[in-house]
């Protein structure tokens, strides 16, 4: 079988190994598609190197069918559909207070283990979430990212009626900003991108430059002065935390989407004078997948065109590289079996 390798440096090697049998509690999934989330690009440009322990083969969004199951494994067969939801929590512990999705010990698989960059992929079955037959496989590839969406609105409370904001329209922006539509909320991007805008309008979005308007005037000419109920901060960048508190309006809530992997400064003022929230949302739980996939399933909404490539996984080092060259494009899947 076919498995990748980071190896550090900017660098992926795709090397020829046996299939492994599943262990006790396993099993062993042939992978068809796997997507490049921006963590593996945070991998690539050496971002995680203290994390990842190299060679290493990275990946944890994806889909395939089970190729065969280890002792102890119940509900699952050969053939099933299945998507993983990547998080070792084993080692939770009582002061993780039942979160186990954000336990201080989780093993976020494909980044602190091995991930699904390979043809064969053995995993723990408590991961594994089953997918109807008629399911298709590329769009099931977006169910992890989708399950940050969807845990993202489910914790900001956002119901049909209320205005949505979503700062940067990459990927997760846009996953967002559908399931907030799908809600009933009216939404708004923000997004400095124009070729992402252009894809925002074309997907049916009121999405706007914030180098072009003013958002915070924009932003209350929409909803009559109003403002905001929730904003998605996703876009990670110190102006999208500066209009975050000015487009919210009164008692609004503000969900922390990106990753900043420092401080950085934040209005506290308009916390106190609004009455504002702030939420944080980390990856996903049970529910988020379920959602997800009744998402995928139903197909309603145009999750396919949030795929812009799908490529043979031996090309791996050359998707990378032409991520860092073109960084306009949403979702490129590796096609495992390729």
């Amino acid at each position: 079988m076919i498995a990748t390798q980071y190896e550090g440096n900017k660098t992926f090697k795709v090397i020829q190994t046996e299939k492994q049998e599943p262990a006790e509690g396993e099993v062993r999934i042939k992978v068809a598609y796997s997507g490049v989330c921006g963590t593996d690009v945070h991998i690539y440009h050496g971002m995680m190197d203290k994390r990842v322990d190299m060679p290493q083969t990275i990946g944890h969004e994806m889909s395939g069918t089970i190729d065969a199951v280890g002792a102890g494994v119940s509900g699952y067969e050969a053939g099933d559909k299945v998507v993983v939801r990547p998080l070792d929590d084993t080692k939770a512990k009582p002061s993780d207070k039942g979160f186990n999705h954000i336990c201080e010990e989780l093993n976020f698989i494909g980044i602190d283990s091995p991930g699904s960059m390979q043809q064969y992929w053995n995993v723990p079955a408590f991961t594994l979430h089953k997918l109807k037959e008629n399911t298709d496989l590329k769009l099931a590839a977006l169910i992890e990212p989708l399950s940050v969406a969807t845990h993202d609105v489910r914790l900001s409370g956002l119901v049909a009626g209320e205005t949505a904001v979503v700062l940067g329209g990459g990927p997760i922006g846009l996953l967002v900003a559908m399931v907030a539509k799908e809600v009933g909320a009216q939404v708004i991007i923000s997004e400095v991108n124009p070729v992402r805008i252009a894809k925002a309008k074309a997907l049916g979005f009121d999405a706007v430059s914030p180098l072009e308007v003013d958002l915070v005037d924009y932003v209350h000419g929409k909803t009559e002065g109003r403002k905001a109920d929730v904003v998605f901060e996703v876009a990670g960048v110190q102006p999208a935390l500066d209009v975050m508190t000015e487009v919210a309006g009164i008692r609004g809530r503000i969900v922390m989407v990106a990753i900043h992997g420092e401080p950085k400064p934040v209005n506290l003022f308009k916390f106190f004078w609004k009455e504002l929230k702030l939420i944080g949302a980390r990856v996903y739980e049970k529910e988020d997948y379920e959602k997800s996939i009744a998402l995928i399933t139903a197909n309603e909404l145009p999750f396919e065109e949030m795929i812009t490539d799908v490529q043979p996984l031996s090309n791996i080092q050359q998707v990378f590289e032409n991520i860092d060259k073109n960084p306009d494009g949403l979702k490129v899947l590796m096609d495992c079996q390729l």
